[in-house]
């Protein structure tokens, strides 16, 4: 069965393009929640931005589940959420988590 996204599909705009694949839970792209927490992964092939995206809300019952992650184009994601679009060029390593509506820098330094 296919997911049902929280936004149409075919009316996506431009925000994000040839960014790659990500990473992103249910509760964004189904249920409509924001970015809270994303995190730049080393990717796992050529087509993999390395970007996951998390609402916040996610416990580790949800997370163990994977029927509630979906692989789709970033651009998708920004749409769901457009806050984001201004830290996908950061590098594999970073870290945002998001509070009161502003996300911060949250990477780890090696």
């Amino acid at each position: 069965m296919q997911k049902q996204y929280a936004i149409d599909t075919h009316k996506l705009q431009a925000l994000a393009t040839e960014k790659g694949l990500c990473m992103v839970t249910d509760l964004i792209v189904v249920d409509g929640q924001p970015v809270g927490y994303m995190v730049r992964e080393e990717p796992e092939d050529a087509e993999d931005s390395g970007w996951r995206f998390f609402s916040g809300a996610e416990d580790d019952r949800y997370l163990d589940n994977p029927k509630h992650f979906n692989l789709v184009d970033i651009n998708l994601v920004a749409n769901c959420d457009p806050s984001i679009v201004e830290f996908l060029d950061a590098p594999v390593g970073a870290a945002f988590d998001k509070h009161e509506g502003v996300f911060y820098d949250v990477s780890e330094d090696d």
